[in-house]
């Protein structure tokens, strides 16, 4: 039985003094010696295999490392619980925002641009309040042209041409037996009249060109012509107006009412207001292949003074298209104007009123009627 010195601690109770024993090949790496009454068995805290410490119910504190004798202690060291966190404050000042800047949002995502406010944050438009970019290389809009309009917003479509005034809209069918009828109700002594009225009267004005072409095919001779030739009137007038088309017909019309002395107004107004842009530039290019002349100057050399201006506006073929949305405010601004230039002075602006009229669709029209 050996004896112990004195102040010697007992044997396998305390770690011994010195160099730490060599880890075999492939051992994890020693950690901290385990506090006193640790059960044997389990791994230290924070070693191999144990799970973070973030995982627990409360953050583990590190202790500040040691100052001064080796951490090869004799005695057990003791965990230091703080009861507070340490604060999170930087060794850097903080530096002051600049006055009237906005608030600092949260930090930016990976892969964001630098300089560019997060989604939904201060001072930020709306997705869809931004407009679609030309392409590069696209011609720059002119002064005073309006602004593109945003994706997705409605576009204005354009009125088309009523039913005959294209001539492309030709519709192809066998008119042989409408043209043997009209034949025979005008071959020998006097005019079936309600066969003529039965043929023509229900015929589209797109099977009109059809019809007269068979006509002539069949029968070697021009229907414009039978007909003149047979009735007179007003009833040959109605039927050459159904054999010419409605846009040859606006033609003829515009020709009468502007030819000879005197102009016939009201065969003006007839035919030119109240028309569509593709009406109006229709009639324009037939009346120039009919007649070689054009249609605005003859107006100008036979009219004068604010009956020519108001001309002029139609022709110009700028009103707005029907499908255009007809807004409020709009129609009171519309509504002022005429007041002002008609009810609130002695004697009308006529040029104001013509400037609003002609230049307006049917649907506003309407609407400053109502107003």
């Amino acid at each position: 039985m050996s004896y112990q010195g004195y102040g010697q601690p007992p044997p396998n109770q305390y770690p011994p003094q010195g160099y730490p024993p060599q880890q075999p090949y492939g051992a994890p790496p020693p950690g901290p010696p385990q506090a006193y009454g640790q059960p044997q068995g389990y791994p230290p805290q924070g070693q191999y295999g144990h799970p973070p410490p973030q995982q627990h119910g409360y953050p583990h504190q590190q202790p500040p490392p040691p100052h001064g004798p080796p951490s090869h202690s004799p005695y057990p060291q003791q965990q230091q619980q703080q009861p507070y966190p340490p604060p999170t404050h930087s060794p850097y000042p903080q530096q002051q925002q600049p006055f009237g800047a906005p608030p600092p949002g949260p930090p930016q995502g990976y892969g964001q641009p630098q300089g560019y406010p997060p989604q939904g944050q201060y001072n930020q438009y709306p997705p869809q309040q931004h407009q679609q970019q030309p392409p590069y290389g696209a011609p720059a809009a002119p002064y005073g042209a309006p602004p593109p309009q945003p994706y997705g917003a409605p576009q204005t479509m354009p009125t088309p041409p009523s039913p005959g005034y294209d001539p492309n809209q030709i519709a192809h069918f066998d008119a042989s037996g409408p043209a043997d009828a009209l034949r025979k109700a005008m071959k020998g002594f006097g005019t079936d009249e309600s066969t003529l009225i039965r043929v023509l009267a229900h015929m589209a004005p797109q099977e009109i060109p059809t019809l007269k072409q068979t006509y002539q095919q069949r029968h070697r001779r021009s229907l414009e012509s039978d007909v003149k030739d047979e009735v007179s009137g007003y009833f040959e007038f109605a039927l050459l107006a159904i054999l010419r088309g409605p846009l040859q017909q606006d033609v003829w019309c515009l020709n009468d009412a502007l030819k000879g002395a005197g102009t016939k107004e009201a065969l003006l107004d007839d035919v030119l207001i109240g028309r569509s842009n593709a009406d109006i530039r229709a009639i324009k290019t037939a009346y120039q292949q009919t007649y070689r002349r054009s249609l605005e100057g003859d107006v100008k050399n036979d009219l004068s003074a604010k009956t020519e201006r108001m001309y002029s506006m139609i022709l110009a073929a700028s009103r707005q298209e029907e499908s255009a949305p007809v807004h409020p405010q709009s129609v009171d601004a519309d509504v002022t104007e005429l007041h002002r230039a008609t009810e609130a002075k002695t004697g009308a602006e006529a040029l104001t009123v013509c400037s609003i009229l002609t230049n307006r669709s049917d649907g506003q029209i309407r609407a400053i009627a109502l107003a």
